[in-house]
């Protein structure tokens, strides 16, 4: 369906959440995604996304909150807070925030997604840090999971104040070389999934291991 010609109005509107969007996307990356939606075409809705951690892009579709306001004005105009879950599995926390004109009627949405998996990686390292050193017990590596693989991606960003979906090559290196070094690519199908949880091909992956 073409999209319906915004009303002055309405444009107005909207050129000031997309400023507001990439204002809000500099200052919480790399954590927060931040996606504004064009609600008139809901088949091609995102018009901008910052700090992408969901892999979708612009011109995606709406999701189920953006074509429920459009069914329904009365529809809750802010959700805060919300769990939610990453292409690749990872928690998130979502905040969806419609966009009315002033006859009341929703056009667009702003929507932010948090990933909390670091911060509960970085509470556990806090935690950790905080322990005497007769309390800390060594992690042992359970080879049947890769989740344990996933934490320690995690962590190693962590310590680079960045995301594995930022990490840049040199990083993504030295991230390889700690993961052989410490055995976590004994873990079975341990490159594949590096590579869906970094966000890029196999072949990338075992580049940098080399």
């Amino acid at each position: 369906m073409p999209k319906s010609k915004l009303t002055d109005e309405q444009q107005v509107i909207l050129d000031q959440v997309e400023q507001i969007a990439a204002g809000l996307g500099e200052t919480l990356a790399p954590f927060t995604e931040v996606v504004v939606h064009d609600l008139r075409s809901p088949k091609h809705a995102i018009l901008a996304i910052h700090n992408n951690l969901s892999g979708r892009k612009v011109g995606d579709p709406a999701t189920e909150l953006g074509l429920a306001r459009l069914a329904d004005d009365e529809y809750p105009q802010v959700i805060a807070n919300y769990a939610n879950q990453l292409k690749d599995g990872r928690r998130a926390k979502s905040t969806s925030i419609g966009i009315k004109d002033s006859s009341g009627h929703y056009f667009a949405a702003l929507c932010l997604n948090v990933d909390v998996t670091l911060f509960r990686n970085l509470s556990t390292l806090l935690e950790q840090f905080s322990v005497p050193k007769s309390e800390v017990t060594k992690e042992s590596l359970d080879p049947s999971s890769a989740e344990a693989l996933r934490e320690r991606i995690d962590r190693f960003a962590i310590g680079l104040a960045t995301t594995p979906q930022a990490l840049r090559t040199e990083e993504r290196k030295t991230l390889m070389k700690a993961l052989r070094d410490e055995g976590y690519l004994d873990i079975r199908r341990s490159m594949e999934t590096v590579a869906q949880y970094l966000g890029v091909s196999r072949a990338t992956v075992y580049n940098d291991s080399r």
